[in-house]
């Protein structure tokens, strides 16, 4: 009991001394205009209160990420709650300060364009597809996940609950941000905080034993812990996903000064849930091998209703459950809107009007649907390491962007070196990528990382003394 205490009073300690540092070295400008303010449309660009915008980015970030993924990796162990906190305050909560950020600077756009801006327009090119098809892969996982716990929860046929939850997407896809998303998430938070407190206090009052710190590999199929681990928690540590989330809220946000609160944040709530669920997954079967028994009858899913039924009974259970599937349908209808935005920049199209939200929205869920149809444990897999990619590249954005300002980047460039490992190392390792030997993938991983890190130190050296000089220069000239 003593580590999970622990390891949550660290994530609120990296939340008010570490994010005051991040904060600190972007510099937010309390009287600078928002984009909120300056360019307020009534649909997307909207002001709203910062409690609000909290709860709305808390939701869109938490999907099934921090309960199906810590759940997943639990059975590696207690390690993973070491994972979900640093891995949540030196990455996760730095990645999204500076995806919210930036587009707050940048006039609210959307992460494609941000990272352009950085990075330049090759890679802005490429995270217009990327991001693109990871929120498609979002959408559908957090489709699916909810429909499967809604089925067992009603007895409903799955393919309803999928068509159900499509057309509540479609709606909160088209309609204006505070006409649905706006007013049912203070709902949704309140289940969601009763589900995390209800199920932490059941699992003390009940006398269950915590686990308590190992570094020991302790999975039962003897799966390595890297990089697998640092794949399948990818929300509640690190997510790329949040990076196209943060960019809505940059356009509701009235004041750059809650900045920190809302984004840095709304990540540390993210890593206790996280925080919660990986420890109900090993303290619930007293350990890996019974998680993993658990997980072979039926899945996340499973685990999830066995574990809120029998700690609060029928009803307690059934609010839990229902806060469970409140998350991914919560980031599910964001990740279409996202998407939606995206492709309203690239090409450009007002989305003022209803029809031409229209436009974009129903060729998106058309494709969406088909692929829906697909297996979810590849769909999981393919998203795992999509979502941390892109949360590589957009730390390094966050890196240049400092670099340029001449701020300190190492809080951005480190962990962006890390997680170039990890993504590089999984995709070489894993059957949906190339298959190698972990040996093999781990040392391109890390040759990967060095020369990423390498190559960046080289260019923005380059561009401080580039700057330098031509500081001079008008020094002189003056």
């Amino acid at each position: 009991m003593v580590y999970f205490f622990a390891c949550v009073a660290l994530l609120l300690v990296g939340y008010f001394v570490y994010g005051q540092i991040v904060d600190r070295i972007f510099g937010p400008d309390p009287n600078r205009p928002t984009p909120a303010i300056s360019m307020a449309d009534g649909v997307d660009y909207v002001e709203m209160s910062p409690k609000k915008i909290f709860l709305v980015q808390l939701l869109n970030i938490a999907g099934l990420g921090p309960i199906f993924g810590p759940i997943l990796g639990a059975l590696y162990g207690p390690s993973a709650l070491l994972w979900i906190v640093f891995g949540c305050i030196f990455g996760g909560a730095v990645h999204d300060y500076f995806s919210g950020m930036l587009s707050v600077r940048h006039g609210g756009r959307s992460i494609p364009d941000v990272v352009g801006k950085e990075l330049g327009n090759g890679f802005k090119q490429f995270m217009r597809l990327f991001s693109i098809v990871l929120l498609l892969l979002v959408g559908i996982v957090f489709v699916l996940g909810p429909a499967k716990l809604l089925g067992n929860l009603t007895g409903l046929a799955v393919p309803a609950w999928v068509t159900i939850i499509f057309v509540y997407y479609f709606l909160a896809t088209i309609l204006p941000i505070d006409k649905i998303i706006g007013r049912i998430y203070p709902f949704f938070g309140a289940v969601l905080i009763f589900m995390a407190v209800g199920l932490t206090a059941a699992l003390i009052i009940q006398g269950y034993h915590f686990p308590t710190l190992t570094l020991a590999n302790l999975h039962p199929k003897e799966l390595p812990l890297w990089p697998l681990m640092f794949i399948t928690i990818a929300c509640g540590a690190v997510s790329g996903f949040h990076a196209t989330q943060s960019p809505l809220m940059a356009r509701c946000i009235g004041n750059e000064k809650y900045g920190r609160p809302l984004f840095f944040g709304a990540m540390i709530g993210e890593g206790i849930i996280a925080l919660i669920w990986a420890t109900l997954g090993m303290a619930f079967y007293n350990g890996s091998p019974g998680l993993g028994d658990a997980l072979a009858k039926g899945g996340p899913a499973f685990v999830v209703n066995d574990i809120s039924t029998t700690l609060l009974g029928p009803i307690g259970g059934l609010l839990a459950i229902i806060g469970v599937v409140i998350l991914p349908i919560s980031s599910g209808d964001t990740a279409f809107r996202s998407a939606r935005l995206i492709i309203a920049d690239f090409i450009k199209l007002p989305q003022k009007a209803v029809s031409k939200r229209l436009l974009l929205a129903v060729p998106l869920f058309v494709i969406g649907f088909l692929v829906s149809r697909g297996e979810f444990g590849v769909i999981w897999r393919y998203f795992g390491w999509a979502n941390q990619t892109l949360a590589t590249i957009v730390l390094w954005a966050a890196a240049a962007y400092l670099a340029r300002e001449a701020k300190l980047h190492w809080i951005a460039s480190i962990p962006g070196t890390f997680m170039t490992a990890v993504a590089v190392t999984y995709i070489c390792y894993d059957k949906i990528g190339f298959g190698l030997s972990l040996q093999t993938s781990s040392i391109l991983g890390v040759t990967a990382a060095a020369c990423s890190l390498f190559l960046f130190l080289i260019r923005f050296r380059k561009g401080a003394l580039e700057a330098e000089a031509e500081a001079i220069a008008a020094a002189e000239g003056a």
